[in-house]
């Protein structure tokens, strides 16, 4: 089914220009091949890079993203905290946000999170297998029983998050470590989704499960719509007589 959901697809490009294995397995960027693939499941898609003014996330940008995929892990520390704030907005005024790896670092997710959000991790060519537990979910449409990553960089528990409102996904690793993989949130109006596997030396995001994982979590975590939220002094609904 064609998605309508607007999506941006944010990187922060930086793996792929400075490391020649990551630019021979993404020679345009891991956004360029995650933006393709929700184009081919017929989503309209932009996509923004650490580099472009204000990182290529304006007011009118944000204004016309239903869903935020973000992915980033040389410089967090480089992302303006100016942009940090609109994109906490925007969330909480209901747009969708899709965190992938090593964004669990990033400082809007861990903002969202409020927790220090970090794990235990290796590089070490380990096989994953992400098992879908919650397999009634939206996120894990048209899976198996499980995803098989033959190469990938370990996480392991604890991850230092919030409990998940619903985990989807929970991963094993050949080293004997496991990890919650697929992790659904809500914070004010939006939905929020942790997705676990992306190592930038791995070919992850060219895998045909992950890149329908992350078409599902796309419409899954798109706004829709609902009563309005109000806030402050209201005066009463009931009228109220004069006490005597």
């Amino acid at each position: 089914m064609p998605g309508t959901s607007r999506v941006t697809v944010w990187n922060e490009y930086r793996h792929e220009k400075r490391n020649p294995k990551v630019q021979a397995i993404y020679p345009d960027g891991m956004h360029a091949v995650i933006a393709a693939a929700l184009q081919g499941a017929g989503f309209p898609v932009r996509t923004a890079t650490l580099d472009e003014p204000e990182h290529g996330l304006t007011e009118e940008v944000l204004a016309e993203t239903d869903v935020l995929i973000w992915w980033g892990h040389l410089a967090h520390g480089e992302v303006s905290d100016e942009v940090v704030e609109r994109v906490h907005r925007r969330v909480l005024d209901g747009m969708g946000l899709i965190a992938l790896h090593s964004a669990h670092f990033s400082k809007i997710f861990k903002r969202l999170m409020g927790t220090g959000c970090d794990l235990k991790w290796r590089e070490g060519d380990d096989h994953e297998r992400l098992w879908v537990v919650a397999p009634g979910h939206p996120i894990a449409e048209g899976l198996g029983e499980t995803i098989e990553l033959l190469g990938e960089e370990m996480y392991g528990e604890f991850f230092d998050v919030p409990p998940p409102e619903t985990l989807v996904f929970l991963s094993w690793f050949s080293g004997g470590e496991v990890f919650r993989s697929g992790c659904c949130y809500t914070r004010g109006s939006g939905k929020i989704f942790y997705f676990r596997p992306g190592h930038e030396t791995y070919p992850t995001y060219h895998h045909p499960d992950i890149q329908r994982v992350i078409a599902n979590a796309v419409r899954w975590a798109a706004s829709t719509p609902g009563a309005p939220r109000a806030f402050g002094n209201r005066p009463p609904l009931e009228p109220t007589g004069e006490l005597v």
